[in-house]
């Protein structure tokens, strides 16, 4: 393999790097990066990490290459070939190699590729540590040695680790699409427990993903799950993304239950677990969640968005639960505390069995409130902060009350609107959310005009 200087830097993101296969990423670059990651960790004495990778078409050649720089650098891996990101989590801590790196572009288009990078017990590297690694890459200071590389293989013990505290104590019947993702891989061993019938959708691992693109966090993608839900008078329907570390949920009426509702579902049950319970959430979340929160005299913790930093934060700030509003849910009552789709769908499948009430009739007990899915607007990487400063400097103008936790978010009393620049694309994202229709309509139109004016894309 070959190293490379032509590495584009708007593939450095903020917590992780991705980009398009081959346009933007090739496996040259990916052997440069493992030669990096390799080096820098050689330089702090460490002698191995962990390497694994998702479904898509690219990544067998580009772990390939990203192995081979990092043994060249004379590091070894410990290489767990195809698994979900949450088995690579669970692999690091049970091997206690807390390094290493995901080969996956999670949700992203089937053309996309990257590298999710954890150098220490810290996590996956965000903001300035990805920044920095990128300008230590360019630079080409690396060492030299001959790692070897172990094939491991974690499944068996993985698979007990998200089953083996769960009690499902009722009949129930659900639906669980994979959307042809990496969890294709484990899910029928992990819903294989005692009262559940499960019905699959496109629980085949195909890295074309045929059918619908997976990402639960979009409507269209659950269209097919609410109409097998509806059509099998199933009791709710589970869906993952394409590495499985995101979960989507629709109740037994189709409906799709935000990660708000999800979070706030939990509020009560977990309170009674803990002396101080309190709960992380991103600023995409909204006031049915923040409502739960208050009702149940439950601490909430509002964050970033990117779970590199909500995962971290769940920790540092000691929350029993954290979670975004994308689909990222960390539990840490009596679980590790990383992010699993499967997981998180067990979870409120075994929620589900303790109630005598349907999942509608639970979740028509949050509190209501009139929202806009999560808007996602093209735009420009190099635009996309520009317009985000002209969005502050608009809401100034105008003397609204906001916060600048993530991108600009607005808080009313009775209504909130949140305008931000994506980290995984070129996109804006906007949010509105109201006590009524009216409001949310009045909102919406207000930022949707003023993001269209400022973006002229």
């Amino acid at each position: 393999m070959k190293l490379t200087k032509e590495i584009p830097v708007h593939i450095f993101r903020e917590y992780d790097i991705r980009g398009i296969y081959p346009k933007d990423l090739q496996e040259d670059i990916s052997y440069t990066v493992g030669r990096s990651f390799g080096s820098i960790l050689k330089k702090s004495g460490q002698k191995d990490c962990i390497v694994g990778h998702d479904n898509r078409l690219s990544s067998p050649s580009l772990t390939n290459s990203l192995i081979a720089g990092i043994t060249d650098s004379g590091i070894d891996v410990l290489d767990l070939g195809l698994t979900t990101t949450p088995m690579y989590y669970y692999a690091c801590i049970k091997k206690e190699i807390p390094r290493g790196i995901m080969v996956t572009a999670s949700h992203n288009p089937k053309d996309d590729n990257g590298f999710k990078i954890a150098f220490d017990e810290k996590g996956n590297a965000k903001g300035k540590e990805i920044q920095d690694f990128y300008q230590f890459t360019i630079q080409g200071n690396f060492e030299e040695g001959k790692g070897n590389v172990q094939k491991i293989d974690v499944r068996n013990d993985y698979i007990e680790c998200l089953t083996s505290k769960i009690d499902i104590k009722r009949p129930l019947k659900v639906v669980v699409d994979c959307g042809n993702g990496t969890t294709s891989i484990l899910v029928h061993d992990v819903f294989q427990l005692p009262n559940l019938e499960v019905i699959y959708l496109f629980d085949e691992s195909d890295p074309t993903f045929p059918n619908h693109h997976p990402d639960p966090s979009v409507d269209e993608n659950m269209v097919q799950l609410s109409s097998k839900v509806k059509e099998e008078k199933a009791d709710l329907g589970i869906a993952f993304d394409g590495d499985g570390d995101r979960v989507g949920v629709v109740d037994n009426l189709g409906r799709m239950i935000r990660m708000d509702v999800f979070m706030a579902l939990f509020v009560k049950s977990l309170k009674e677990k803990v002396s101080n319970p309190k709960f992380l959430y991103d600023v995409k979340c909204g006031m049915s969640l923040q409502k739960t929160l208050l009702q149940e005299g439950v601490e909430g913790v509002m964050v970033r968005t990117g779970n590199s930093y909500t995962r971290a934060y769940t920790k540092e700030y000691d929350c029993i639960l954290g979670g975004e509003y994308s689909g990222h849910i960390y539990f840490r009552d009596k679980f590790l505390g990383f992010d699993s789709g499967l997981y998180a769908g067990l979870r409120i499948l075994e929620l589900l069995s303790e109630e005598d009430k349907t999942l509608a009739e639970m979740v028509d007990q949050i509190p209501h409130f009139f929202a806009t899915p999560e808007i996602k607007i093209p735009t420009s990487d190099e635009k996309k902060f520009q317009v985000i400063e002209k969005i502050k400097q608009y809401v100034l103008e105008k003397n609204y009350p906001f916060s600048e936790i993530d991108g600009i978010r607005i808080d009313f009393k009775d209504s909130w609107a949140l305008v931000r620049a994506s980290n995984t694309g070129a996109n804006l994202t906007m949010r509105v959310e109201a006590t009524t229709e009216e409001e949310e309509n009045r909102l919406k139109k207000e930022f949707e005009e003023k993001i269209r004016e400022y973006n002229d894309f």
